[in-house]
């Protein structure tokens, strides 16, 4: 079901945007840039929730209520929901749209592995994944060949004979630079953003171990 409701639309898109440009690296960047597009509204959305979670912690209430309740956390807890009720707050609204992204992530680097099949074994899955209507047959398989890499092979820069993944390192640091920018710090009791750091922590690093 995740395959033919995302990875295959995916995988279609992608080949179809490689038929207007000829290079497949180009096409992978351009449908990233289109899949991030896509998601831009969710990404706006865990940003606001986000920045209500640092005004709600910075607000005058919260602080006198937490000096009040340090030694009834089940109190605290009470409070707490009731000032988000308060202040219109979910406590879940920073960590869903990151909930909600992580299977379209999972599809978009499924989708080029699929896109880049080189065994027959993979070139037929890869077949039964494109639309009939779609004559993309001419196009396969894809030139995998973009810059100094081989995109069907994991890219590695050797140094002494240890093959060391730069691209993949910088993706993992980046992400996790951004998803800690945009998570406000959690504090005794805060489901939300606790849920929120730790698929922060999860996605990157699972992403990383996928690949």
């Amino acid at each position: 079901m995740f395959s033919l409701l995302v990875v295959n639309p995916m995988v279609n898109l992608l080949i179809w945007i490689y038929s207007l440009i000829g290079n497949f690296g180009v096409a992978i960047i351009l449908f990233t840039i289109l899949i991030r597009l896509l998601t831009h509204p969710l990404t706006v959305q865990q940003i606001r929730g986000s920045q209500k979670m640092q005004d709600f912690q910075k607000s005058e209430k919260w602080i006198a209520t937490q000096k009040k309740y340090k030694d009834d956390k089940q109190k605290l807890q009470q409070e707490q929901m009731k000032l988000y009720q308060e202040m219109g707050i979910s406590p879940l609204s920073s960590c869903l749209p990151t909930l909600i992204q992580f299977p379209i992530i999972i599809g978009l680097y499924q989708a080029i592995i699929h896109a880049l099949a080189v065994t027959p074994l993979q070139m037929t899955g890869l077949s039964s994944s494109l639309y009939p209507f779609l004559n993309f047959s001419y196009l396969l398989p894809v030139d995998d060949n973009f810059l100094w890499m081989n995109l069907s092979q994991p890219e590695r820069l050797y140094i002494m004979g240890i093959g060391i993944p730069v691209l993949a390192i910088i993706v993992v640091i980046t992400t996790y630079m951004q998803s800690r920018l945009m998570t406000p710090p959690s504090q005794p009791g805060d489901q939300g953003a606790q849920m929120t750091q730790a698929m922060n922590i999860y996605m990157p690093f699972s992403w990383a171990i996928w690949r």
